[in-house]
């Protein structure tokens, strides 16, 4: 599953997108010393997306910091339409997720941080459902999985080296 990374995005407006925010609190002798970890997903809404995780003792910190490992994990993804070209399955961790194209005007059919992600890339008709886990770092890593899976016609074609209609006749 390799993920095909985008070496430099500095002339696209990347958006940034706040998945989940964590506060973790560590006891010792002096006290209860709290921090917070959030995730952040950045993207330009036309297939370009990241997503990255920041730590630090303030919130707004923690943002900037989640939102700089987002740009430096860039992938870029295939969308047909506004829509995914095929059916794809993905996991990582204990969470699994299943996506599928949707035809125009169904919308963005998923859930918490599938939902972010999915917006964040520039979807808008999907059918996605998530299964096993909740979490939402593993909730994001394997939709950013699935989505990097993704082949257009085109590329598949490509790779076969054959033409496009052998691709949809077989």
């Amino acid at each position: 599953m390799a993920m095909n990374k985008v070496k430099v995005y500095s002339d696209v407006e990347l958006k940034d997108r706040l998945v989940a925010i964590n506060r973790v609190t560590k006891v010792t002798k002096g006290g209860r010393t709290f921090t917070f970890a959030a995730i952040v997903v950045v993207g330009d809404g036309k297939g370009v997306i990241g997503y990255g995780l920041g730590k630090a003792g303030e919130v707004t910190a923690a943002i900037s910091k989640g939102v700089e490992a987002a740009k430096k994990n860039l992938v870029k993804v295939s969308l047909l339409k506004n829509t995914i070209p095929h059916e794809v399955e993905a996991r990582f961790g204990g969470a699994r997720i299943l996506m599928r194209p949707a035809a125009p005007g169904t919308g963005l059919v998923a859930g918490g941080a599938m939902r972010a992600v999915l917006d964040s890339v520039g979807v808008k008709d999907i059918l996605a459902k998530s299964r096993g886990s909740s979490n939402p770092h593993n909730l994001v890593k394997a939709t950013i999985a699935g989505l990097s899976q993704l082949r257009d016609a085109y590329t598949v074609a490509g790779m076969r080296g054959v033409s496009m209609e052998k691709v949809f006749n077989g």
